[in-house]
């Protein structure tokens, strides 16, 4: 644009007429001077309008080049999100007590509903002792709505944790990942089946560390306090920070009445103590 202009716009002042008066001619000089300025400026301002905005066709030197924003943020994770990335990691475990016998096939009688986290991707189960305790039969039922029979591969009374062995996987097995020590006032998802609500969610803080909770005939010490909502059925399930790492194994609530309903008050054994390293930070499973 600036090149059209300037080889189609004379620039030079012609001379006045012959008999002009020169008062007359100066003048005439000037106004072509000043028209040409304003032309000019024009010009110039329109071209640094079309740089500005990126019309031209190619960058200018000096321009600033156009660049994407990262996909995810670095920061902590919402309740969503962390929902959304441990949900294939966890399991709907049902159990029927006794064994059937060739004369009474309906012998069994389901006994349990609880939940449980896959940790390994050979398939390996996390789930609290007593959801799966004395089964005669174990059913877990995976994301993809997938079933598989599973048998306890190591418990831990004192700890009140088990480790199931599932008999096939799904189509993709998906371990959650394992993350360190929880600290008091830590954003906190509880993910699990309560009451038999399959894959329910609900969020809180860690209220507490190293508290003492009685599971069946023992005490359990060093659990981790937290006042995100669990239920009957919760049992197994994971406790996750706002980074979706696994930090605790849900397998208790405090409630002073025999209702058996959350007060706000649940127990979780911390992850590093779960898998038999003490509090530690849970990288190496010890499956």
């Amino acid at each position: 644009m600036t090149a059209a202009l300037g080889s189609g716009t004379d620039l030079r002042a012609e001379p006045s007429e012959v008999g002009e008066p020169a008062g007359r001619s100066r003048a005439a000089r000037l106004r072509r001077k000043v028209l040409v300025g304003l032309v000019l400026a024009w010009a110039l301002a329109i071209t640094a309008a079309v740089v500005l905005r990126g019309g031209g066709d190619s960058p200018q030197p000096g321009s600033a080049a156009p660049s994407t924003s990262p996909s995810a943020s670095e920061g902590p994770l919402d309740a969503t999100q962390v929902y959304r990335t441990l949900l294939p990691s966890v399991v709907l475990i049902r159990t029927t007590a006794g064994a059937a016998s060739a004369e009474n096939a309906n012998a069994m009688t389901e006994s349990a509903t609880g939940t449980g986290v896959i940790v390994n991707a050979d398939g390996t189960i996390l789930t609290a002792a007593h959801v799966v305790d004395g089964a005669g039969r174990i059913t877990v039922t995976y994301a993809d709505g997938t079933e598989s029979a599973a048998t306890v591969a190591a418990a831990d009374a004192k700890q009140d944790i088990a480790t199931l062995t599932p008999a096939t996987l799904p189509q993709t097995v998906v371990p959650a990942v394992l993350g360190g020590a929880a600290e008091v006032g830590d954003d906190v998802v509880a993910i699990g089946n309560p009451l038999g609500l399959t894959a329910s969610t609900t969020s809180g803080v860690v209220s507490g560390l190293d508290r003492v909770a009685r599971g069946g005939p023992t005490a359990i010490s060093g659990l981790i306090q937290f006042d995100a909502a669990v239920n009957p059925g919760s049992s197994g399930g994971p406790l996750v920070n706002d980074r979706a790492q696994v930090v605790g194994v849900v397998i208790a609530l405090a409630n002073p009445t025999d209702a058996g309903t959350f007060i706000g008050i649940g127990f979780a054994v911390p992850i590093g103590a779960a898998l038999g390293a003490g509090r530690g930070d849970g990288q190496v499973p010890l499956l």
